[in-house]
């Protein structure tokens, strides 16, 4: 399925990004103000990371650590799956599910030239959420069924 549309169309040309020696802090700070659940770290042109509030909550506050001495570089997610100004939305939306991410940068021989979100595309395309609850309904029937052998087993 082709929506005719390009993630370059769609995506945000000047992601909010942080310094990865930026303090949790103010990195938090950042999001608040541009009123964004993620920031990518990046030097320069170059992508280095991404942090969501997600990332915030389980690896700073969940931890008890501290928001001023914990900087960007030492919890952002430095396996990051990009995708290319030209893919198609729905490819783009793939990717995303394929990878249960909701934020994916757009790089091309590795400079930075976007971002698009999950929350972009399904204003974009609507009709894309039944890609995510199919998802979710293959996930959910899985885990019954898994506990299902489980408790047979028993």
């Amino acid at each position: 399925m082709r929506t005719g549309y390009v993630v370059e169309d769609f995506m945000t040309n000047k992601p909010v990004t942080v310094t990865k020696d930026t303090s949790l802090k103010e990195t938090s700070n950042v999001m608040k103000k541009h009123d964004v659940n993620s920031v990518i770290i990046a030097d320069g042109q170059n992508l280095l990371g991404i942090i969501t509030d997600e990332d915030i909550v389980r690896k700073l506050v969940a931890l008890g650590l501290n928001p001023e001495t914990v900087t960007a570089e030492q919890i952002m997610e430095k396996n990051m799956v990009t995708t290319q100004r030209k893919k198609d939305l729905y490819e783009a939306m793939i990717i995303m599910r394929d990878n249960d991410i909701r934020h994916l940068p757009v790089v091309e021989q590795g400079k930075l030239y976007g971002f698009i979100t999950m929350k972009d595309i399904l204003k974009i395309q609507p009709e894309l959420f039944d890609i995510l609850s199919d998802k979710y309904a293959m996930r959910n029937s899985f885990i019954k069924v898994k506990k299902q052998v489980r408790s047979e087993l028993i």
